[in-house]
């Protein structure tokens, strides 16, 4: 039954394709606006989706462990959702014109939970696992990756996080599979005293997605905390730049860590800016 209900979704979408509008410039680059659902983390899943669809994005990265709400409760986003409840979340989605493309941060407190989470990601139609494996688990990592047609994008957490600099990740993925690679968590990097611009470059040809964000000086109130692109200090146009000269293509997921409860006015803002932008770098600007 779940795999009847993705290949409607997949159906609906085919035929609505022909009618959908024209192509943004971000899109004809290759660039996917999604949200990360720990966006909307005071708010339920379900809650999500209907915010996500308010603001015109048609992709979403879930965060395991997100309370869904409405007729299931208290239950969370994550494998041990049951199949009935993976098939009603998908189609619940699909009515909101979203579609669930990732999950992540994924971070398992044992190997065994490796093959959970990329059999779950691969009947629930995702494409990518945002995570942090640990060192000792990537022959098996590569393996499932390899196997279930999942890739895995390394989220990079501050310091002490194995992966908090680029150069762990590139070691750790170093002769490996296409599909492993980066998650880049453009203001963790900031935050840890490095140079944004300089990781990306570092990564050139392992970023399969992006959380996308800028942030307030150190100094500021409040500290680095998220604000709206280009008001913050780590130079959205050219961050976008690179990811245009290393001809990227993938999810930028946006992931606003500020003013949880009335955020979608900002994250209005910060779609508008990237479009913008976008618009003017198709023109090699």
């Amino acid at each position: 039954m779940l795999k009847k209900s993705i290949w409607m979704i997949l159906a609906i979408a085919w035929i609505a394709a022909g009618c959908t509008p024209r192509q943004t410039p971000a899109e004809k680059m290759g660039w996917k606006l999604a949200v990360q659902s720990y966006t909307f983390h005071t708010f339920t899943f379900e809650e999500a989706l209907d915010k996500t669809a308010e603001l015109g994005v048609k992709y979403i990265e879930a965060f395991p462990g997100h309370r869904l709400g409405g007729k299931w409760g208290d239950q969370v986003f994550g494998y041990g959702m049951d199949e009935t409840t993976r098939k009603e979340i998908l189609d619940l989605a699909a009515s909101k014109g979203v579609r669930i493309v990732g999950s992540g941060v994924f971070v398992p407190r044992d190997p065994s939970e490796w093959e959970k989470e990329f059999a779950f990601a691969r009947e629930m139609g995702m494409e990518f696992i945002s995570a942090e494996p640990a060192m000792a688990d990537w022959d098996l990592v590569e393996e499932l990756s390899g196997r279930y047609g999942v890739a895995v994008s390394v989220h990079n957490h501050p310091k002490p996080s194995t992966y908090w600099t680029p150069d762990s990740l590139l070691l750790a993925v170093s002769g490996r599979s296409p599909k492993l690679g980066s998650c880049a968590d453009v203001g963790h990097w900031k935050r840890c005293g490095l140079d944004q611009k300089e990781c990306l470059k570092k990564l050139e040809g392992r970023i399969i997605s992006l959380h996308f964000k800028d942030i307030a000086p150190a100094e500021a109130e409040g500290g680095p905390h998220d604000v709206i692109w280009e008001t913050g200090v780590l130079d959205v146009p050219g961050m976008l730049r690179i990811l245009r000269d290393q001809h990227f293509q993938g999810y930028f997921s946006i992931e606003y860590e500020y003013n949880w409860d009335n955020s979608v006015p900002d994250i209005r803002q910060c779609i508008d800016c990237f479009n913008e932008t976008a618009a003017g770098l198709a023109k090699g600007k």
